[in-house]
């Protein structure tokens, strides 16, 4: 057969089948690393708001790992993120998976409630042989084992066992741990994340409604920032002062002093609710368009939303539930009694008199048809 005609072999289709075989992701093969690097904090600020130090903490930390200026057997980086919950702990987490690794499903995550007993050590690791559960592998070890590129998200790390911690332990220090099957598991390649609410309780008080602060100026530098932000009638040095010395009680110096970084994140101020409220809102319109309608959400709709969402000790979790039952409940109660119905574009709109959001068919505008028109149509 004539050779022009055979299938050209690109360096895309092998990297796409080394990948596919290994786990490493198709953009550690090919993409310059330090261009991704240099786009790390831009492509990390434009999912997490309100949380410019934590986000350049960790993009700086990840640039030291992946430089090679650091010890090249432990992970790529290693973080305990502290505050209160809904401040974009988890979503740091997951914006450095997709960043990184390539997209969300490259970050494992454990949630340490489940390992609360000493037991529990070897649901992370696998059983021993000769014990129940010997084939399965462990919870971590086996995701890890399995995609060797990714972060690991270890939830609510003040509940684990000490036992679970001593485990940890090696990991942050050797950037390896053993299974119960007795293999080696490299975990120099992943970035490890443990969050914590720990410390938080400190910061709701009898005035949690003033935690956070409502700015006149978004641009406020970050100094300005920390002296009139209010956490529970504390600044946030005091407040972050508290969190640390509850950590410190918590954990042991040693498991402490083996994190590249602790990282506190700060409360969300209206300013940045009103931010959130545009992506939460974007991202159902793309669903919304899915299923063949057009959404246009007005300022005032939007506005609503970030003011009666905004519950500064629940970070964005109540503005989440707000959007599902004022806008999710409303349009699908639209859908069923045909006020909005495919190819239409739905106005979301705020009904001051009834003080709720209201869904109702957007009509097109009409064009001026004047005498003119009406005698050429007849």
């Amino acid at each position: 057969s004539n050779r022009e005609d055979w299938p050209v072999l690109t360096a895309d289709m092998i990297a796409d089948i080394v990948s596919s075989w290994t786990s490493i992701p198709v953009r550690s093969l090919t993409e310059d690393d330090s261009e991704r690097l240099r786009r790390l904090e831009d492509e990390l600020k434009k999912r997490v708001l309100g949380q410019d130090e934590a986000v350049t903490a960790v993009a700086k930390a990840i640039r030291r790992g992946r430089l090679g200026l650091k010890d090249p057997f432990r992970p790529t980086g290693s973080f305990i993120f502290l505050g209160t919950t809904g401040v974009g702990k988890t979503e740091l987490a997951k914006a450095l998976a997709e960043t990184m690794f390539g997209n969300e499903n490259a970050l494992v995550r454990i949630d340490m409630s489940e390992f609360m007993e000493k037991f529990d050590v070897s649901k992370l690791i696998g059983a021993p042989p000769g014990y129940v559960g010997y084939d399965e592998g462990g919870q971590l070890t086996e995701k890890v084992r399995r995609r060797p590129y990714s972060v690991v998200l270890f939830d609510e790390i003040e509940k684990a066992h000490p036992d679970v911690l001593n485990a940890m332990l090696q990991i942050l220090e050797d950037g390896r741990l053993t299974d119960g099957q007795g293999r080696t598991v490299d975990f120099k390649n992943t970035i490890i994340i443990m969050t914590s609410n720990i410390g938080a309780r400190l910061l709701v008080g009898n005035e949690g409604r003033r935690i956070g602060f409502a700015f006149e100026h978004e641009a406020q530098d970050v100094e300005d920032r920390q002296e009139e932000e209010i956490y529970g009638g504390k600044t946030y040095q005091e407040a972050r002062d508290l969190v640390m010395e509850e950590l410190h009680r918590a954990f042991s110096p040693e498991f402490i002093n083996r994190v590249d970084e602790i990282i506190f994140f700060r409360m969300l101020d209206r300013p940045t609710m009103r931010l959130i409220v545009d992506i939460m809102i974007n991202r159902l319109s793309a669903r919304i368009a899915d299923i063949g309608l057009m959404t246009d959400v007005t300022g005032q709709a939007k506005d609503w939303l970030a003011d009666k969402g905004y519950e500064p000790q629940y970070g964005a979790r109540p503005l989440r539930r707000l959007i599902q039952t004022e806008v999710e409940d409303r349009f699908s109660e639209a859908l069923l009694d045909n006020t909005v119905s495919r190819g239409d574009t739905a106005e979301i709109d705020l009904d001051s008199d009834q003080g709720h959001l209201v869904v109702r068919r957007k009509t097109p505008e009409v064009q001026d048809t004047g005498p003119e028109a009406e005698v050429e149509q007849a």
